[in-house]
């Protein structure tokens, strides 16, 4: 596996790449609040026999991190950046696997590209109002409708670190099996200086995801892309429901509902990464 960082837009951004160069490309897009960190053992699974890139978005893990006075986070920014970096890299084909904010990033490359996207795979990555879990976006619809002081306290709670280890548990039915690792890595980048104004910023933007819904719907409709749903079936941020709802517009979707969290390849990585090859091998050969 390498590690390399590109300029793109005038900030640099650091991104893991394995496999042959000339094999059917993968991209991985990560979520909150982690980074491509999340992959590092996803990726040697399936470098034998595919290109894989996974980026850091812009203010997570490795990437640069400008401050919210210096760049504008939108899921509309990071998704361009995003489109820059496989641009330079040379990606006119390729599948598509996303996770938490890595979904609404890379519906916005299906979109823009449609025919750039060999098939999509989502792990507890939403794209339907079905999968949103009352109970936790309550306090995110609140701050995005009036961000200020009677809103910012309850989606400020969860940059802390037991906001962020429970995102890396619940849902796990062994939760040793996470390593701490996990929760004090995210926990760290999260805690520089600045990056809390840098994820509130996103909190508030994320109800223009919503939007976005429809056109994702159509666009699985009329490309008939081939989708593999691979989801934690006890996620309390993007319910089951969530998953099972891409049957109604993908042609064919395969869905499968595993015994775990938010962050299913920490706990069963080897049963995700057996969904993903056999899927990846049917579609892209």
């Amino acid at each position: 596996m390498h590690h390399r960082t590109a300029t793109v837009g005038g900030h640099e951004i650091f991104y893991r790449e394995a496999g042959p160069a000339d094999a059917p490309a993968i991209v991985l897009l990560h979520g909150y609040p982690t980074s491509s960190f999340m992959f590092r053992e996803l990726i040697p699974a399936l470098a034998d026999d595919y290109h894989v890139i996974a980026p850091d978005h812009l203010g997570f893990g490795h990437s640069a991190a400008p401050l919210v006075g210096e760049f504008t986070y939108t899921f509309d920014a990071l998704a361009e950046i995003t489109s820059g970096l496989l641009d330079q890299l040379g990606l006119d084909r390729y599948a598509l696997y996303v996770q938490d904010y890595g979904a609404p990033i890379g519906w916005r490359l299906a979109l823009r590209h449609p025919e750039r996207i060999s098939a999509l795979v989502t792990q507890n990555g939403n794209g339907y109002e079905d999968g949103f879990v009352e109970s936790f976006w309550t306090d995110v619809w609140a701050y995005g409708a009036d961000p200020g002081p009677a809103t910012e306290p309850a989606v400020r709670a969860a940059l802390g670190i037991d906001a962020i280890r429970w995102q890396y548990v619940h849902g796990v039915p062994d939760p040793s099996l996470v390593s701490p690792d996990t929760w004090e890595h995210d926990f760290a980048l999260v805690s520089r200086e600045g990056n809390d104004e840098v994820q509130l910023a996103l909190f508030r933007d994320y109800q223009n995801n919503r939007p976005l819904y429809p056109l994702l719907h159509e666009f699985l409709r009329t490309s008939e892309v081939p989708v593999l749903a691979v989801w934690g079936r006890n996620d309390e941020i993007f319910g089951p429901a969530g998953a099972r709802a891409f049957a109604r517009d993908a042609k064919d979707a395969e869905i499968h509902l595993i015994n775990g969290g938010h962050f299913l390849l920490e706990s069963h990585l080897d049963v995700v990464a057996g969904y993903l090859r056999g899927f990846l091998g049917r579609v892209l050969g």
